[in-house]
């Protein structure tokens, strides 16, 4: 079957409008970049938008948008309600399922498997990026799968998602409690005339090409938000800070609880310091003057001295200390947290091309009852 056969009529493009900061006052804004590979939401940079005609665009449950251009092409998130009030960008197509005729979740699911990556991957060809229109989008073709296998689908990957979902949540509140911290201890840390190089200085990491990394568990960070390249070996020391160096994510700032390999992104780990916590809070109360320093029309670039340049404070040692015994066990949490996601995803994931082939069926898994 098709996807318009399972749908409320036909894709509907996005609004054009211009995101404005993030607001509890105004629904939030969907963009490509706000949605992960792997379908659920980037919490950090959400924007908001305030137009006129933006509850025409208002996303409603059983909803699934795909990005249309570039390449996220395919990319795509579903919305069940949970998340807020949405309205969807331009560069997003909306498709409206019919619960009647499939089990929305079941859909969902499908749009993450690997058969679905691959129909996708077919509009790619040579260096020209996909770019998917609605008809084409409603033209995908669905595997017929009995009602009573879409819901078992549903029923258990969802029971996965959800605890990753309340992860995500839990980590999000517990980095919000550490940066209402540091706003307590640093109320003013951009005003002054002191500069970040004068306390440490981030160092610049070594590029690995793709083809060059050996297959291993070790992710190979560079332009991207997600890592997709992973090696064995890696040249940094937990907790690491990374900031993206170049592309659409120049700036970007993450953190991570195990050792990567930095490729030619920025970085600061706690080979260099004790205090990784607190510079990771100080640069995140800095993202969008990070991301106003970019150098390069054609490829925006974020270097090391961008970050060692920026003015602050004369900083308390002290304070700074404080901070870090405050914020350890914070991080240290959201750390687990991760780690049992990356588990559930990876549970999540090995069972889904099995219950969409019909390996494991209702069958099943009233034996294993």
């Amino acid at each position: 079957m098709k996807l318009e056969d399972i749908c409320r009529g036909g894709g509907s493009y996005g609004i054009a409008a211009s995101a404005v900061p993030f607001s509890h006052e105004m629904p939030t804004y969907l963009r490509i970049t706000d949605i992960n590979d792997d379908g659920t939401l980037a919490f950090d940079g959400l924007k908001s938008v305030d137009d006129a005609n933006s509850h025409k665009y208002r996303l409603k449950p059983n909803d699934i948008v795909f990005a249309r251009t570039g390449a996220s092409t395919g990319r795509n998130y579903f919305y069940d309600g949970s998340d807020g009030e949405f309205v969807y960008a331009g560069f997003l197509i909306k498709f409206s399922i019919d619960p009647k005729k499939a089990n929305p979740l079941f859909v969902k699911y499908f749009c993450l498997s690997q058969e679905y990556r691959d129909w996708i991957a077919s509009f790619n060809t040579g260096s020209t990026r996909g770019n998917i229109n609605a008809v084409t989008l409603g033209n995908m073709p669905i595997p017929e799968v009995p009602r009573e296998q879409q819901d078992l689908i549903a029923a258990t990957l969802s029971c996965l998602d959800a605890k990753i979902a309340v992860n995500n949540k839990l980590n999000h509140h517990l980095e919000q409690m550490a940066q209402a911290k540091f706003d307590d201890i640093f109320p003013n840390v951009n005003i002054g005339d002191s500069t970040i190089s004068e306390y440490i200085t981030p160092k610049r990491g070594k590029t690995l090409i793709s083809k060059d990394a050996v297959a291993g568990g070790v992710p190979v960070i560079a332009g991207g938000l997600v890592p997709t390249v992973y090696h064995n070996v890696a040249n940094t020391q937990e907790p690491v800070i990374t900031i993206s160096a170049s592309g659409a994510n120049a700036g970007f700032i993450n953190l991570w609880s195990v050792p990567v390999w930095c490729s030619d992104s920025s970085f600061i780990d706690s080979a260099m310091t004790d205090d990784v916590y607190f510079w990771y809070m100080m640069l995140k109360k800095r993202q969008s003057e990070i991301y106003e320093s970019q150098t390069g029309s054609a490829q925006p670039h974020i270097y090391p001295s961008h970050i060692a340049g920026l003015s602050t404070i004369v900083l308390d040692k002290d304070g700074i200390a404080a901070f870090t015994e405050f914020a350890t066990p914070i991080f240290e949490k959201i750390a687990v947290n991760l780690a049992e996601n990356l588990c559930l995803a990876e549970l999540r994931d090995t069972l889904l091309p099995r219950l969409m082939s019909g390996e494991l069926s209702v069958a099943d898994l009233g034996n294993a009852k």
